[in-house]
This record gives C-alpha cells, structure tokens and sequence, in this order.
C-alpha cells in the first residue's frame, strides 16, 4: 500500500472501532452511523482508487466488533426483558453464522445467519424514542423481528452475499431504477405519515435520544460491588456467556492475524481461561469495594493487570518452547479487555432491572389461593 491508501485504511478502520463505543450513550444515532460507515467503507476506499485485499474478512469482523458494543448497551438500557431476549437471540445466531463464514468462506452462510439484530436494534430504539417499550408485548417484538428478518434482511444479504451486486454499478445499469425507488419511498412516507402516524399510542415522553439514567439501586460502583458481591458468581451462566461471545469474536479476528501459531479450538480455550480468570479478578475486586466510578480508569487498570498476566503466560511458554505473537497479543488483550469492561459494568444493570421487573409481577400476581377480584 502507498502512504495515502494506508491512511485511508487507518482512518477508516479507526472510525470503524471508535463510532462503536458511543453505543452505550447515544444509542440509535450511533449504531447509525456505524451502520452508514460499515455501509459507505469500500466506497471511500474506491473513491481513493484502492481495493484492501480480504477487506471482506475485515469488514465482518468489525461488524460483530460494533454489534457486540450494541449488545452490551443493550445490558445497559434497555427495559423490555422480551425485547432483549429476542434480541440476545439475534446476536448470537448471527455470531455463529459469521463464525462459519470465516471458517468456511461459504458466503451463502451469512444468508441463513443475517444481521435480523442491527435493525431489531434500531427498531427497539426507534420507539424507545417517544414511547415505552415496556409496554410492547412479546408477540409484537418476535413479529418485528420476524418482519425484519424476511422482508429486509434476507432479501439484503442475498444481494450483497449471494449475488454480490453492487447499488452504483446497478442503477447506473438501470437508470430507470431510480424513479421507481424514489416513488417506493414516497409511497412508503405517505403511508407512514397518513395511515401509521394516527394509529400509533399515546407518547410516553419526549424525545429520548441518549441513553436513560441508570436504576438508582446500581448507579455507582460501591452499589454494583454490593450487588456482585452478594449475586455474582465466577462459574456461573453469565461466564459462560462471556466465554461464547469473546471466545467466537477472538476466532473471527483470528482469521486475520497472519502467522498465528494457534488452532481455533487452543484460541478458543486460552480466550476461556482470560475470562475465567477475569471473572475472578471482578469478584474479588467487588468483594473490596475496589472499583472506580470512571470506566476509563478501570479499562485502563484491567489492561494494566492483563498485559502483565499475558507477558507472564508469554514468558513461561517461552521457558518450555511455546510462545505468540507479541503484536497479535496485544491486540487481543485490547479487544478482550474493552468487552469484559463493559460487560462486567452494564450486565449487574441489565440482572437488577429485570429481576425488579420481575419481582413486581410475582407480587402483582393475583393468588391461588384467593380470588382475584369480588
């Protein structure tokens, strides 16, 4: 690469990892403009006359990277326990799908696994916007997801997967494509301003575009210490989850580190052994009420604490012939390090909002053994 393509790259995959984490806070605006990044990427590159070689393993990975942040704001924000079971659901399904993909290089894998859990996501956030989610059934979010599933994302997969077309290449092939998709869209406004707009509840509240406070019983760190004190667990379900997400994310990025020494399954496995040993440091962390308020302060400080526990693992397997790449390490820990902060900050959220929730309808349950009403 020359210098002006490789600071191209470098900008625009900085800006691929950097959008990201204004999930938490600002969550539909920023997942959109990731969105219209991992969109427009390859027509910056083109625009500068270069064409990264794999950029499609590139672009996937970056992807589950922005997707897992959206997951995690999901832990944070979020009030509907359907809504985000189904949306765990989607992020998982298609984890595995872009796991296969880079395994296989089948493309048609990433039609059978779509992306339902970007829109979803919007979708979520679109009526969060005005309206409480809360108050959305569980049939309505599992038939949003299904509409998104069929009439958006596979027909949109196939294309850009399967068929591998290109929008510019096609309307310059058929110009008349344009006023068609013009007229579609006003069609598709009018219907949405005359038909939906007075069908749609009551507002709930202004517009709400950054993220919602936090539940006050966990919004500072000597709360969340309690709470994981008294509820957290090292081998426990939320680990395990830990493990599949980080463990499947590693593999992917995995397929882009050149020269690794390492299978998928040894990858897999040392990533494990990381958020075990993790989970471990988090609790005894709690345990001394030795977090800090600032998230910064504490991705920094586990960064600190996993490049010293990675260059010890380093050095003993060089005592017995083994090693890594120091690079490629590093990066990881990076990687590994952000996730688990974030999930270990923003999942006690999600657990002590929905046990409320739940808690409140036990309570509000009528009896068995009396009757409900008069």
């Amino acid at each position: 690469m020359s210098e002006p393509e490789t600071l191209v790259f470098l900008v625009v995959i900085g800006a691929r990892f950097v959008v990201p984490l204004l999930i938490p806070r600002f969550p539909l605006p920023a997942i959109v403009a990731a969105l219209v990044l991992d969109g427009v990427d390859q027509s910056i590159f083109q625009l500068f006359g270069y064409d990264p070689p794999g950029y499609q393993s590139y672009d996937k990975a970056m992807d589950m990277f922005y997707l897992s942040i959206a997951y995690l704001a999901a832990m944070r924000n979020w009030t509907s326990r359907p809504a985000f079971d189904v949306l765990r659901f989607l992020f998982f399904y298609r984890l595995v799908g872009v796991v296969l993909f880079e395994l296989t290089d089948w493309r048609p894998l990433l039609l059978i696994f779509p992306n339902t859990f970007e829109y979803f996501f919007i979708a979520y956030e679109i009526v969060r916007l005005r309206w409480n989610p809360v108050r959305v059934s569980r049939r309505t979010w599992v038939v949003t997801a299904a509409a998104i599933w069929i009439f958006v994302k596979l027909p949109q997969e196939w294309w850009i997967h399967v068929a591998q077309l290109d929008v510019t290449d096609t309307l310059r092939a058929m110009p008349w494509l344009v006023p068609v998709l013009v007229l579609l869209g006003a069609g598709l406004a009018a219907a949405g301003w005359f038909w939906l707009r007075p069908r749609l509840p009551a507002r709930a509240w202004d517009w709400h575009v950054a993220a919602d406070p936090l539940p006050e019983e966990i919004d500072t760190a000597a709360e969340r210490d309690r709470w994981v004190t008294a509820q957290g667990r090292v081998w426990s379900a939320a680990t395990a989850e830990k493990v599949v997400l980080l463990g499947l994310l590693c593999i992917i990025y995995g397929e882009l580190v050149p020269g690794r020494r390492t299978t998928d399954l040894e990858l897999f496995l040392g990533v494990a052994a990381f958020v075990v040993v993790n989970a471990a440091i988090s609790m005894a962390v709690a345990r001394r009420s030795g977090n800090v308020e600032s998230l910064l302060a504490a991705f920094v400080a586990r960064v600190v604490l996993n490049v010293a526990m990675v260059a010890a693992a380093g050095w003993l397997l060089a005592r017995f012939g083994g090693g890594f790449d120091p690079a490629a390490a590093v990066f990881y820990v990076l990687l590994l390090t952000l996730i688990l902060t974030l999930d270990d900050r923003f999942r006690p959220v999600s657990q002590v909002r929905f046990g409320a929730d739940a808690a409140r309808a036990e309570i509000s349950a009528p009896s068995p053994d009396r009757p409900s009403g008069h």
